[in-house]
């Protein structure tokens, strides 16, 4: 009995078509580039070579740090609402005015027990006790600025007032008087407003509306205090 024939049209007995057939016919132009490159531009390398420090001298990164140690200075000197010294802050300043001014509070004394070493100590302990704590305290009534900044910004508005002290280690050369008095005291003052406005013009933007002032506060004490030991300042 012969075989029945299949039929190439009877779907019962067809075999299924693989389910990716199709894509053979599929051919890609010639046009189309299917390789690339995945190295650096030479413009880039270069950007990020001239960039980098690590290959600079010495005497480049000294002159770089006191550049941006003047700037800060300027800053200062004409204090503007700006985030300067929050953006690039650094310690150097701040090390360099205090200790400036440590120095010309040392009384000139030949007595052992009256050298000048306590007066020294005295203001560093005043600066870095007194911007810790205002710090803390600035992050505690919700300030967005990081620990150092504030140290930062603290420190560098401490020059008003060594200019002040350097004026009244001038202003003593002279006879002691009423009229010397009045004069470190008018500057004094003038300095240590100074410092005050600098220091919130940078400051203020970082605290919260309604708690400024709790943040202006112990500032106007941490500068207060420097101011009276300029003030108060007799050489012996």
């Amino acid at each position: 009995m012969a075989e029945a024939e299949e039929s190439p049209g009877d779907p019962g007995t067809a075999s299924p078509r693989p389910l990716f057939a199709g894509l053979s016919d599929i051919s890609i132009s010639q046009d189309i580039p299917v390789e690339g490159e995945i190295t650096i531009p030479m413009r880039s390398r270069i950007r990020e070579f001239d960039s980098s420090t690590l290959n600079e001298s010495v005497r480049n990164t000294i002159m770089r740090d006191l550049k941006a140690v003047g700037k800060k200075f300027m800053h200062v000197l004409y204090p503007r609402k700006s985030n300067t010294l929050l953006r690039d802050w650094d310690l150097w300043g701040p090390l360099i005015l205090c200790v400036t001014l440590a120095l010309m509070l040392q009384r000139d004394s030949a007595d052992s027990e009256k050298d000048g070493g306590p007066q020294f100590a005295e203001v560093f302990v005043i600066v870095r006790f007194g911007a810790v704590t205002i710090t803390l305290n600035s992050k505690l009534l919700g300030g967005n600025i990081s620990f150092f900044q504030s140290l930062c910004v603290l420190g560098y508005c401490i020059l008003p007032l060594t200019v002040a002290m350097l004026i009244c280690r001038l202003v003593l050369l002279a006879d002691p008087g009423p009229v010397n008095f009045m004069v470190r005291l008018f500057v004094v003052i003038v300095m240590f407003a100074w410092s005050i406005v600098a220091s919130t013009a940078f400051l203020a933007d970082s605290q919260p509306p309604n708690r400024r002032a709790l943040a202006v506060y112990p500032v106007f004490l941490f500068y207060f205090v420097i101011s009276w030991m300029i003030l108060t300042f007799t050489p012996q």
